[in-house]
């Protein structure tokens, strides 16, 4: 069986996108070969690695990175996470069988207390497995 190779794709590869990976490893398991990547590298986000772990997922040891173009041409399934990846995300590549737009908010722009900065994280974290989980039904896998 052959894996579909997923690309998750946002500004600086530091929350939305390292959720979105380590929530596709989960759930996806050994049926697709998953990559994230950003625009910019801005490492990964500590409160990311703790509302993931929260979740019983480990991205402690994902690192952030630019999108590699050699890896993304060879992408079948391409998931952008922000306006910002989308707008700026190079052409489609021929390989691409499905490209999806999430929009969604940036909990590292969250203001307010810890605790309600964690709740914005833990938002767009079940947000991301919900849309994984449908993903994964979409495509048969």
């Amino acid at each position: 069986m052959t894996k579909l190779s997923v690309a998750f794709v946002c500004t600086g590869n530091s929350c939305r996108s390292q959720m979105a990976e380590g929530w596709a490893r989960a759930l996806a398991g050994d049926k697709w070969e998953v990559y994230s990547a950003g625009l910019e590298a801005h490492g990964v986000n500590p409160r990311a690695v703790q509302v993931m772990a929260e979740a019983g997922v480990d991205i402690a040891g994902q690192t952030s990175k630019t999108l590699d173009f050699d890896i993304y041409r060879g992408q079948q399934v391409i998931i952008t996470l922000c306006g910002d990846a989308n707008e700026r995300c190079p052409i489609m590549p021929p390989s691409a069988l499905v490209r999806r737009h999430w929009d969604l908010p940036d909990p590292a722009k969250a203001k307010g207390t810890e605790e309600e900065i964690l709740a914005q994280f833990r938002a767009v974290r079940d947000d991301i497995r919900h849309r994984i989980e449908a993903l994964l039904t979409e495509l048969g896998s």
